[in-house]
Order: structure tokens, then C-alpha cells, then sequence
């Protein structure tokens, strides 16, 4: 039977569903400005003004059988059901004149019990090839029996929203309503809402059936324990998770149900700046033909990629199928969880650089979501600057993160799980006075967990945040495993960790009414 999309009220009949990606490549390169194909045999795309998420644009459809459970506020905003309608109606008016427009039709989640079926209608190859990438794709044979999707994503970013629009406060909008099972996107091409919309989804579906969606990587050893990595940017989650001794089961997005994990998506989405062969050779291997690179800048004669070069972004991305890196567990599913670990990068340089937490100091890091930046990152930054996400992904998450740590201290018990906040930032000093850890004591740390070495060494309890430090770590000096051991000047370590202290209990005061009291205590004193 001939695909159609009439029952969403659009007429256009020249739609490409599932396409080749030389078909994908051909209509970007005639079609898109700024299309390319890099030396390696990737696609170079350009996604306009915008070259990273709106997060103010984001909103979830108020609505009775839900609203109780969304935590509303800076992360959630919400819009009324006309509005979204208002929208909806602006982008099928849109994609209707079109000549042509894509479709892809692909699963998220790799297990079967919890995958929903997704369908993306687009307007640019870019964004197909992209979510091609990104989700579970049905082989061309199940393709046939696919039947009606669970949720779609009706993409007319190339078409402005009207901002004098009801609750509208740009020309840009990410529409969610959990109700009709619909994503609205205008006036925004930058691909990774889609990806985030879908994250969104899982994020509120899967607390209702007990199951924790999570901003992470994993990756699973040879006797099959699982580790996740959680960690906000520059903390190193993509490049630890890349273990050559481990298959990688995901770098971003995964679940965790009764019986293990899997991930949600089919690919990567990789920062490319500063990329080279030598220091992240699984993606730079993975960037070859298939791959989509965004934004980045480029020889006009050679094609070779300058991935320093952030003249138009420093956001610049790399999505590829998840088995272009070598050593990956397909299907991306696994037993649960043996070891959890927070990566934080402390520019103060007062948290060590690996401590044992209890489920509930677990719990309290998880929604603390604690990295720093440091001088040189952001305009104006001087000195260290402490950044907190809750759940290590507040944008994209639904529920108050309450519910979230919740499920965490629940399966971290069911499944005797232990839980690690490794520092990957500062020692001797903080940024600026003392030096950074090296990646290679980061990495012995973390076969040390693996391999179990921590149970059977003695720790010192560290008395402001009630961490259990290894006084000892095989390939480590152990001077530095204490991190007032490694300060030539005492009081200001002081100063710093006390500064630090104020800023986490600071940071939890918005929480500590919503959370369960042995989590608020678990914190710093």
C-alpha cells in the first residue's frame, strides 16, 4: 500500500521514507546551503541561526491527566492546548508547501518491552540522515508492519513560530503534548531537539512504570558488569566511557528496568571541537561516510575539517550509528548496574579524585549534578565557578527530580549497587595554583573500581561531606587521593572547601522540601 501522511492533513505525495543515505546525501547536497562532503566521506551541514538547543522555547501542554506529575517551572514551561493547536496547524500549512518532505519511521529504546515507535516528518535531509543516526532503524522488512507510531515529530523549523502567539516569547518553538503524542518544532533547525524531545518523552513515560531514564553512558566489562557514568560537560563521560578493556552499550541516553539496562538510541552525538585521532580515536574513526557533522568549518579545496575552528560554533557535532565505534555491546542491552559513577570536574580542588557514597549521598549527588567551570570557559569567569544540574540533565527532565532519586536509591539497594564520585578536575591547588588529575590516574581509578580493588583497602572518612576515601589505588600516588594532602596552603583549602560546602547546601535549599529527609541529610554539613 502507498505511504501517506494524509491522515495529519498533509497532502504532499513525494515523500521519502527510510531513505538511503546516498539518496539523503544527493538531495542535501543539491538542496541544503552549506552542504558538503567532508575528505573522510561525511555529510558537512550547516542548521542555521541556531546552533544549539532553545531551552526557553521548550514547552509541555498543560493538561489534566499529566500536569500533576511535571514539575512546572524554568525547566518545564508550560502552553495551552490552543496554543500548541495554533502551531500544529502553522507547521502543516508549512509542510505542505513543500515539493517533498521525509520521513522516518524507527524505534527508541533497544528493548522491546519499552521501545515506543517514532515518527519524524521533516522538510531536510539533514534532519533525516540525522535522526536515521540517532534512532533504532527496522530493518526494510519489519518496516512493512511498523503500523501507527506511539509519538510524532512534525519538524518545520525552517518556518518561524508567530511570537505574538499566547505564551510564544520568540519565533522559535519546541512544542511537547504528552496527550496527542505530538512534538511541534518552528523556527529552529539545529537537529538535537528532535533527539532531546524524544529524551524528554522517555523521561516522563518511564517513572510510570518504575523505570529510571537516565543522562549517562555505559559500558559493560567481559564478565558482564555494567558501570554507568554520569557527568556533565568537560567531566569526561565520553571519553572514560570509551574503555578499551569494555564495550561501550551507550554515551548518552539509557534506562534502567527491573531486569538491567538498555539504551534508548541507535547512535552517538558527539562534541567534535578540538577533535583529533590521538586523544578520541574511536570518534574520529567513526566520522566517515554515513556521518553527519554540524556546523563545522572546513577547507573549501581539501574538505579536511578544522575541528579547532569555531567560527561559526563552539557546539560542533558528530552523529553516527552506534556501531561505527569499534568494541560496542549490540544490541545495546545489559544486566543492571554494578557500579554507578558522578564524574565531576572541581575547579576548587577540594573534592578527591575518588570516594565511596552511600545510597542516599548518591541520591543527594545525583540531584545535585555538581561540575565547575573554570577562568577561560565563559566570558567574565576569573576564578572557579560552580555549575549544578539536577540528575546531571535538568533540562530534559519531567518529573521533580525527587522522583527520579527516588528510583535511584530503590534499584541502587535491589541491585547492591555502589556508587563513586570520581573527580576528574583539580589537585594541589585550585584552577590556576594546583594542576589538573591525570587522565591516566582517572582511568587506573576506574579499573580499580572495576576490578573491585577499593573493597578490601582501608579509608578515611572525609568529615564535610561524609565521603569514604581509598587511602590507596593501584597505577596512583596514593599522596593524592587526599586532597588536603596535595595543598601547599591550608587555609585556603579551607577557605575553598568551606565556599564550596555553602554553595552545595545553597544549591539544595530549593530541593530539600520535596526530597526524603535522609537524602537532604546526606549532604554536606
Amino acid at each position: 500500500m502507498e505511504f501517506n501522511l494524509q491522515a495529519y492533513g498533509i497532502e504532499v505525495t513525494n515523500i521519502l521514507r527510510n531513505s538511503e543515505k546516498a539518496i539523503l546525501y544527493e538531495s542535501a547536497l543539491k538542496l541544503e546551503k552549506g552542504s558538503a562532503i567532508s575528505s573522510k566521506g561525511a555529510l558537512m551541514v550547516y542548521s542555521g541561526k541556531k546552533t544549539g538547543r532553545s531551552p526557553r522555547d521548550k514547552r509541555v501542554v498543560r493538561h489534566a491527566a499529566s500536569e500533576k506529575n511535571i514539575d512546572w517551572g524554568p525547566v518545564n514551561y508550560g502552553m495551552d492546548e490552543h496554543t500548541f493547536m495554533v502551531n500544529r496547524e502553522r507547521a502543516i500549512d508549512y509542510l505542505n508547501t513543500r515539493e517533498h518532505l521525509y520521513v522516518v519511521d524507527a524505534f527508541a529504546g533497544w528493548d522491546p518491552n519499552y521501545r515506543l515507535k517514532i515518527r519524524i516528518i521533516c522538510t531536510r535531509a539533514y534532519h533525516a540522515l540525522f535522526m536515521q543516526n540517532m534512532l533504532i532503524m527496522p530493518e526494510r522488512e519489519a518496516l512493512k508492519s511498523f503500523g501507527e507510531p506511539d509519538y510524532v515529530i512534525f519538524n518545520a523549523g525552517s518556518f518561524p513560530a508567530n511570537h505574538f502567539t499566547t505564551t510564544m516569547t520568540s519565533k522559535t518553538s519546541i512544542g511537547l503534548s504528552l496527550e496527542r503524542k505530538e512534538v511541534v518544532i518552528l523556527g529552529t533547525e539545529y537537529a538535537g531537539e528532535m533527539k532531546k524531545g524524544i529524551f524528554s518523552i522517555m523521561n516522563y513515560l518511564m517513572p510510570l512504570q518504575e523505570v529510571l531514564p537516565m543522562h549517562c553512558s555505559a559500558n559493560v566489562g567481559n564478565e558482564g558488569d555494567v558501570s554507568l557514568l554520569f557527568g556533565l560537560s568537560g567531566t569526561g563521560k565520553t571519553t572514560l566511557s570509551a574503555d578499551p578493556g569494555r564495550k561501550l552499550i551507550g554515551d548518552d541516553e539509557h534506562c534502567w528496568h527491573r531486569d538491567g539496562v538498555f539504551n534508548i538510541e541507535g547512535g552517538c552525538y558527539a562534541k567534535a571541537i578540538d577533535l583529533s585521532e590521538e586523544k578520541e580515536p574511536d570518534i574520529f574513526n567513526a566520522i566517515r561516510y554515513g556521518t553527519v557533522l554540524e556546523n563545522v568549518v572546513y577547507d573549501p579545496e581539501t574538505r579536511e575539517v578544522d575541528y579547532s575552528d569555531t567560527a561559526i560554533t563552539q557546539n560542533t557535532r558528530a552523529s553516527y550509528p552506534i556501531d561505527f565505534i569499534n568494541n560496542t555491546q549490540i544490541p545495546c542491552i545489559a544486566g543492571p548496574p554494578k557500579n554507578i559513577i558522578f564524574l565531576t570536574c572541581d575547579a576548587f580542588g577540594v573534592l578527591p579524585p575518588v570516594s565511596k557514597l552511600n545510597p542516599e549521598q548518591a541520591s543527594y549527588h545525583f540531584i545535585s549534578g555538581y561540575t565547575a567551570k573554570v577562568a577561560g570557559t565563559e566570558m567574565g569567569i576569573k576564578e572557579p565557578q560552580a555549575t549544578f544540574s539536577a540528575c546531571f540533565g535538568a533540562a530534559f527532565m519531567m518529573w521533580h527530580p525527587n522522583r527520579y532519586a527516588e528510583l535511584l536509591a530503590k534499584k541502587m539497594k535491589e541491585c547492591d549497587v555502589s556508587a563513586w564520585l570520581v573527580n576528574t578536575g583539580w589537585s594541589g591547588g585550585a584552577y590556576g595554583v594546583g594542576s589538573r588529575i591525570k587522565l591516566k590516574y582517572t582511568r587506573a581509578i576506574l579499573d580499580a573500581i572495576h576490578n573491585g580493588d577499593f573493597d578490601v583497602v582501608k579509608t578515611q572518612r572525609e568529615e564535610e561531606f561524609g565521603l569514604e576515601i581509598p587511602l590507596s589505588c593501584p597505577n596512583v600516588p596514593s599522596e593524592i587521593l587526599v586532597p588536603e594532602n596535595t595543598w601547599k596552603d591550608q587555609k585556603q583549602f579551607s577557605k575553598l572547601k568551606s565556599k564550596l560546602v555553602s554553595l552545595f547546601r545553597e544549591n539544595f535549599e530549593k530541593f530539600k522540601d520535596h526530597v526524603d529527609e535522609s537524602i537532604a541529610k546526606a549532604g554536606p554539613n
